[in-house]
């Protein structure tokens, strides 16, 4: 323990003599981990929403019976089914909205405690004979979640109004309540939104629904799925993990580089260890408890900070996943202790991985070779004849997942692979290129710039290799999202051609409205619309039913169709779907695509595939009279209007006055608009941010490998100071080589970034979300990024180059102290 204890002392000495070097490495270490942890925390806090809105009841996802067109039905279809042996639960659900937080839109689901399926937990709680009185017994009970509450500004207790004028039963929190949702009981609900004597769904026991195929009713039993929003969702998380992920990977550049320098700083040390009796077994366990101690330390600042970055990235993060898949996620994280347990894992993980090959050489190298310059190089030429190879291995794998792979996770092996591979290839090209520049070289100036520039390489190559990959990635990830928002924005001013839309509460309604629209002499033209929900094959989508009109003829864009496919349509049994359905289904032109009815499988013909960004759900067209055939009941779900008056607030108005229509049932097409691109910049929102970090920590790898080598600089300058160069010419040189390799970096950057683009647009997209992007390049951007990357360098290289300017002429001379 002795030999250990003076062991370990001597080699943490060298970190008080050198603190920029404990900072880089602490530095590292605390991104990497901040980083990840902070991708890892929203992640988990969005799937453990999922997670308790799949198990509110019965502690599992149960089946249910449900109308075919999802609407309402009479809630006597449960005392029928009750009595013919169905062990069935009514539930009631819908929006409400609260006075006050008219921006909150709020789901209510009321429920009946005494019949629920399963082992009759809710909210994962069984519920006590106190509990079921206080739930039903007048005034009620409404659960709600207690981040819910909080940010709602409300107190348990309190009996908020809706925007109808009606309270809510007194409001308690629950533990294990999904966000944004209020559970009370059946007969408290059904009042609040307005649907009396109406079921929304009835739950069956998921195992009594195993075996029983056909409902005694016109209703539809829908098997338990498990957790289809996690499903929906699950591209999105992928990608904010491998954002993560690449940012991990970067940090632990700057690790790597700063143990290497460290360890080759550390030679002379090593070898005197070595010479005083220390096993070179005893020396690497000191080293790996030093890098041990350096993780730990590391990885509870990156935790803290992860947690940090991921409360700020959250409510960006929330309202993504609530304008896309509808799905509501805690606005607070609420982590559990295993997820910090974890992030230190990452810490020292990383730290392992980073320190690994370090150690490895110096566990290798003889013990007379430890303080040899020569050896050293030696050794690192031919750790880079391994990384080409290595890197010549990934860009193979990436080919075969590109030729073979057809899934997300080959579309992200093949991204992987191609980063991975472009890193390790950095310093073996960038030092093909300085050695054939080297033999062209004339001047002696000249060959020494190069020469020292390709000495500083094994120095600055991990840096290099970061700030490679972090310029790719903002490359390809902002070409990839400048592309969408171009094409989206084109896709929706072809879409959204109808001037209003308005959204009636009930059939009756719909009927009326639609009656007194056709005699208003501002509507042009009255497009209703009729809404289903259907699944097809396991995925969910929307069946609509439209009529023939111009207007969709003129600006409805398709992707593919066959000869006249809008006659076709509204003549013959066939249908129009959504590209991520198509893609899903593998399903093309003039196939036959089976959708179930109450009546049985209907089979209509595929005539022609268009866009649809943005939706997670399939999406069909149909004429409205072959809808209505096998759905008669069903009524307009909603009116797109084609008003000849350039303003559309009359309308509005008078629509209001004739019908009382709630403002959220009434959107004209500017409001649209407005939502749908504010949902798409709020969901590029944390990809964004992660893309900046990550160039952010290139930059920082960058300066603390400069900084670090700046000291061991001088022995390479000293020599030409004394030939009479001066040291302002020294500092033109020094940031000349800098600006070297980063320029070559750069310039490989780009057709890497170019190409992970293609990846996200032709792969990545196509796997996760089912539609193709056309790939687009946008030379302003790029040469925003490549001037942000050379401030970068010019930034990491100021210290440096600002230490060596006040180096004084005896810190020069103080090099040739040992000369002899």
């Amino acid at each position: 323990m002795a030999v250990f204890y003076w062991t370990l002392r001597a080699l943490l000495s060298h970190w008080r003599r050198h603190p920029v070097q404990f900072f880089s490495v602490l530095t590292g270490l605390w991104l990497a981990t901040a980083l990840l942890t902070g991708v890892q925390a929203l992640n988990s806090q969005a799937r453990d929403s999922y997670a308790r809105a799949s198990q509110l009841i019965g502690g599992e996802a149960q089946a249910s019976l449900s109308a075919a067109d999802s609407a309402s039905f009479p809630e006597g279809l449960f005392a029928q089914l009750r009595r013919t042996g169905w062990p069935v639960s009514p539930v009631v659900q819908g929006r409400v909205q609260l006075q006050g937080h008219e921006d909150v839109r709020l789901q209510l689901m009321g429920i009946e405690p005494l019949s629920l399926p399963g082992s009759a937990t809710v909210a994962g709680q069984r519920l006590s004979q106190a509990q079921l009185l206080a739930f039903f017994d007048p005034p009620g009970r409404t659960w709600v979640a207690p981040q819910t509450l909080r940010s709602l500004g409300l107190q348990e207790g309190m009996q908020p109004l809706t925007l109808n004028g009606q309270r809510l039963p007194p409001l308690q929190a629950q533990a294990d309540m999904a966000p944004g949702l209020l559970l009370t009981d059946i007969s408290f609900a059904q009042p609040l939104l307005d649907m009396p004597g109406r079921l929304s769904r009835l739950l069956v026991d998921k195992a009594f629904a195993a075996g029983q195929p056909t409902p005694p009713t016109d209703l539809q039993l829908r098997q338990a799925e498990d957790n289809n929003l996690a499903r929906l969702t699950e591209s999105f998380h992928l990608n904010l993990d491998a954002l993560g992920f690449l940012s991990f990977v970067v940090g632990l550049f700057i690790v790597h580089a700063a143990i290497g320098l460290a360890l080759e700083q550390r030679r002379g040390l090593l070898r005197t260890l070595r010479a005083c009796g220390v096993s070179a077994r005893r020396l690497i366990f000191s080293l790996g408890v030093e890098l041990a101690a350096l993780a730990l330390l590391g990885g509870i600042l990156g935790v803290a900070s992860g947690y940090g970055l991921a409360s700020l990235l959250l409510p960006d993060v929330a309202a993504s996943l609530r304008g896309l898949y509808g799905a509501e996620v805690a606005g607070q994280l609420s982590l559990s202790p295993g997820w910090w347990l974890a992030g230190l894992g990452l810490s020292l993980l990383g730290a392992l991985l980073a320190g690994a090959s370090s150690l490895w050489r110096a566990a290798r190298l003889p013990l007379l070779a430890l303080a040899n310059d020569q050896a050293w190089h030696e050794a690192h030429g031919r750790w880079l004849q391994r990384q080409g190879g290595v890197a010549a291995a990934a860009l193979l794998i990436a080919l075969l997942a590109l030729w073979l792979g057809d899934s997300l996770a080959a579309g992200f092996v093949l991204m992987a692979a191609l980063l991975l591979g472009a890193a390790l290839g950095l310093p073996v090209l960038l030092n093909g290129v300085l050695n054939a520049v080297l033999g062209r070289s004339r001047s002696v100036l000249g060959q020494w710039f190069l020469a020292d520039c390709r000495q500083q390489l094994p120095a600055l190559s991990l840096a290099l290799m970061a700030l490679l990959l972090a310029l790719a990635a903002n490359i390809g990830a902002g070409s990839m999202t400048s592309g969408f928002r171009h094409t989206f924005n084109n896709w929706l001013e072809q879409r959204l051609t109808a001037e209003l839309y308005l959204n009636p509460q009930t059939p009756a309604q719909a009927e009326q409205l639609g009656g007194w629209l056709a005699q208003q002499p501002w509507v042009r033209a009255v497009l209703p619309t009729w809404q289903v929900a259907v699944q097809i094959q396991g995925w969910p989508a929307d069946l609509f039913g439209v009529v023939d009109d111009p207007t969709y003829r003129q600006h409805w864009p398709l992707l593919e169709a066959v000869d006249q496919p809008w006659d076709q349509l509204h003549t013959n049994d066939t249908l129009m779907l959504s590209e991520q359905l198509a893609r899903r289904l593998s399903v093309t032109l003039g196939d036959v695509l089976p959708i179930p009815t109450a009546q049985g499988v209907w089979s209509p013909r595929v005539v022609a595939i268009y866009a649809d960004y943005g939706n997670p759900k399939g999406h069909i067209l149909v004429n409205s009279q072959h809808l209505l055939a096998h759905w008669p009941t069903l009524s307009p779900a909603r009116f797109n209007l084609r008003v000849a008056a350039p303003d559309v607030a009359p309308l509005v108005r008078e629509v209001q006055r004739a019908f009382a229509l709630e403002d959220s049932r009434i959107i004209d097409q500017q409001q649209l608009k407005g939502w749908s691109s504010q949902v798409f910049e709020r969901t590029f929102a944390a990809t964004a941010a992660l893309n900046s970090l990550t160039l952010g920590v290139a930059g920082v790898a960058l300066f603390i490998s400069l900084l670090t080598q700046s000291q061991s600089r001088l022995g390479q300058l000293a020599p030409l100071w004394a030939l009479g160069v001066t040291r302002r010419q020294l500092m033109l040189l020094n940031l000349g080589q800098t600006w070297l390799l980063a320029v070559l970096t750069l310039v490989l950057a780009v057709p890497l970034g170019l190409l992970l683009a293609w990846c996200l647009d032709a792969v990545i997209n196509v796997q996760a979300f089912g539609w193709r992007l056309p790939l687009q390049v946008f030379p302003w951007q790029l040469a925003q990024l490549l001037g942000l990357a050379l401030l970068a360098t010019l930034l990491a290289s100021a210290w440096p180059l600002w230490q060596l300017y006040r180096s004084r002429p005896a810190d020069l001379l103080r090099t040739f102290a040992h000369e002899g």
